[in-house]
């Protein structure tokens, strides 16, 4: 059983210590350890995360079990003021994997979507990321290949995938 709960200033530390596990994992492979620091820095610096959350850019949520805090996403409804719910963030400690909690927390972000009136759900994800048959599972569908500018000299090299609520 696993519980989704808001996520604020309070929880900046939280977020850090589940991406810096996550992160090296899903990424150490697709990703120079460079590129990977410059972007823990730009996205998930005590800065950055406190302007997204300040801001409201996106909705964080933790992910929990009934030991310990598991995970954590960040959404936004409304994305481009359309009936979209973008997932800017969803990372689940490793050893969580293959125990059904993703697919239970797509779910949780399904019915969040619907109930702020989104028709759509969108995420970008790396194009040599592993999670992306899981995407696919789940019914999401690559809309897009894009390669967007981070700054450093770096690329995100994404699919953009949606799915139809």
């Amino acid at each position: 059983m696993i519980t989704i709960s808001d996520a604020g200033l309070s929880d900046i530390k939280t977020i850090q210590k589940i991406t810096n596990m996550t992160w090296p994992i899903t990424y150490g492979e697709i990703l120079t350890k460079e590129q990977l620091d410059y972007m823990l820095d730009l996205i998930y610096s005590d800065e950055a995360l406190t302007k997204q959350i300040e801001n409201k850019e996106q909705l964080f949520y933790l992910i929990s079990d009934s030991e310990s805090t598991i995970g954590f996403i960040g959404i936004e409804h409304n994305y481009n003021n359309q009936a979209i719910t973008k997932i800017h963030k969803i990372y689940l400690l490793p050893e969580t994997q293959g125990k059904g909690y993703g697919k239970t927390v797509f779910e949780s972000i399904e019915k969040m979507a619907l109930e702020n009136n989104s028709k759509n759900l969108l995420l970008n994800v790396n194009r040599f990321n592993t999670a992306l048959n899981f995407y696919k599972k789940l019914g999401f569908e690559i809309k897009e290949t894009v390669d967007i500018e981070i700054g450093n000299g770096y690329l995100m090299e994404d699919y953009v995938m949606g799915k139809k609520l």
